[in-house]
């Protein structure tokens, strides 16, 4: 039982420090230094903790498995856990061949910002329309482009502001 135990405490201690770990890398993409310092120094405890678990004694099945499957499962909840802090911001590429002109009416009803420019298609006029909102908008966004067409093709990308702008917040 004893190996058992010590098997889940490195399971659980590997589940915090990938989440952790995952946390931090998404934010230090997003130049969130002090916070992915912070981070970084307590994943790295609890990944020295967890380490000296493993390797105390010989190794048993119940320790090596809790290591592996903490470190998959930790992983899974970083992602989940940084998609619902839904930190930054998301840029939306839209392409309308017949409703640019709405989707930007829409968009700017709702306090966004959208630019819209008129390109030449594969199949002859479309509108463009860039809108850059918080990525906690992002599915409010996408919303109201697919009320009003919802034959558009959308594209979203992270975006890092660099200055100026107009942000709904």
């Amino acid at each position: 039982m004893d190996t058992f135990l010590a098997g889940l405490l490195v399971f659980v201690m590997r589940v915090a420090d990938m989440s952790l770990d995952t946390l931090r890398l998404l934010f230090m993409m997003r130049g969130r230094k002090v916070l992915s310092g912070v981070i970084g120094a307590t994943q790295a405890a609890v990944f020295i903790l967890a380490v000296s678990q493993v390797l105390r004694g010989p190794l048993n099945f119940w320790t090596v498995l809790g290591y592996a499957g903490g470190f998959g499962i930790g992983v899974i909840l970083g992602m989940f856990a940084e998609e619902k802090l839904a930190l930054g911001f998301a840029m939306f590429r839209i392409y309308s061949s017949a409703h640019g002109a709405e989707v930007s009416k829409v968009l700017r009803e709702a306090g966004h910002a959208a630019t819209e420019f008129t390109a030449q298609g594969k199949d002859g006029m479309v509108s463009v329309i860039i809108c850059t909102v918080t990525r906690k908008a992002a599915p409010s966004v996408h919303a109201l482009i697919d009320q009003v067409d919802s034959n558009a093709f959308v594209t979203v990308e992270e975006v890092r502001p660099l200055q100026r702008g107009y942000f709904r917040h």
